[in-house]
């Protein structure tokens, strides 16, 4: 898949090969879209109201960090939320609690960084529906429910739906997979409730998110954080096994940051021998990535903490859509 991306960012000869086959991907996704829209599949509706945040395009736009805000803005305004993920790299299958000292192999690299965060509960399972179901039981107190990477899983009622957009990539060819990186058309949007663009320009009606990170914390000890300024005058070696690592590359730069990179495919589980670097001071990690490196990790081992700024519209947008009453908490 890690090749095909390649593809899916410019225009070759090989989207006349597989432009076919996306055309038929295009008819099974608007299928199974009207399956569920007529009621021939089944959906179920939870009792707490639910927000669903993904994307309509293959690969990182910002659902994780735009999700744990959410939670964060939620949680300020005294919702107490819960979030359910299906755990995507981890073995689990059933219904499970990530836990702060749980292994990225077992649940999932992106839901052990939500759990790590501390902010709410965090919950994942293959059936979203029935996970929901389990973490309600064991939450009694959570008044909402936050899908990470939802959009397409329709057998989850939603209240709200959320689409992130990267705005620095876009929608790549503007072709649907395997000829392009759209797991929906661009049309999908039109029917979603908010649409949140990751960077880049905003058309009217959409909102304005950005990733902002300043400080690292080392792995080995998370207290002890320093400026970008430390990393100036030593040899760097930066990782990133995320979506889109040219994103993280640049922040990196834009703090004055010399390194050697490195790219590896998303959720690609480390071992050490990966990052066994020579001529090596320090390795700069993202969040994502650290959570599977503290196994063998050593004083080198650094994380960029990285936090999606939003804007308070899109909290007061969502809340008037679940409440009566607008903005407060039930």
């Amino acid at each position: 898949m890690h090749w095909l991306q390649h593809h899916w960012y410019r225009i070759t000869p090989l989207h006349l090969i597989l432009f076919p086959v996306s055309l038929v991907f295009r008819g099974l996704v608007a299928f199974r879209r009207a399956l569920y829209r007529n009621r021939i599949f089944s959906s179920d509706q939870l009792l707490l109201p639910v927000i669903v945040v993904g994307n309509i395009s293959v690969g990182g736009t910002g659902k994780t960090p735009l999700t744990l805000a959410l939670a964060e803005q939620l949680a300020e305004r005294g919702w107490h939320p819960l979030i359910v993920s299906r755990g995507y790299g981890g073995k689990s299958q059933r219904p499970q609690q990530v836990a702060a000292d749980s292994t990225a192999q077992q649940v999932g690299d992106e839901p052990l960084l939500m759990a790590r965060r501390g902010t709410c509960p965090v919950w994942i399972g293959r059936d979203r529906v029935a996970t929901a179901h389990a973490a309600m039981q064991i939450h009694p107190q959570c008044d909402i429910v936050l899908c990470d990477d939802g959009l397409q899983h329709y057998r989850l009622q939603r209240d709200v739906e959320i689409a992130v957009i990267d705005g620095a990539r876009g929608f790549g060819n503007g072709l649907m997979l395997p000829a392009g990186p759209l797991r929906e058309p661009v049309a999908r949007l039109q029917t979603v409730d908010a649409v949140v663009v990751n960077g880049g320009d905003i058309l009217p009606g959409q909102y304005a998110m950005h990733l902002s990170g300043e400080h690292f914390y080392n792995l080995l000890d998370p207290g002890k954080t320093v400026a970008a300024a430390h990393f100036h005058a030593i040899r760097n070696h930066a990782v990133a096994g995320i979506g889109h690592p040219q994103r993280y590359f640049q922040h990196l730069e834009s703090m004055g940051i010399s390194f050697t990179p490195h790219a590896f495919p998303d959720h690609h589980p480390y071992s050490a021998e990966d990052l066994a670097f020579a001529n090596c001071d320090a390795i700069l990690l993202t969040e994502k990535d650290a959570v599977k490196c503290t196994a063998f990790a050593d004083a080198r081992y650094w994380v960029l903490r990285v936090d999606a700024k939003i804007e308070s519209t899109l909290i007061d947008h969502i809340l008037r859509k679940i409440t009566p009453n607008g903005l407060q908490a039930a």
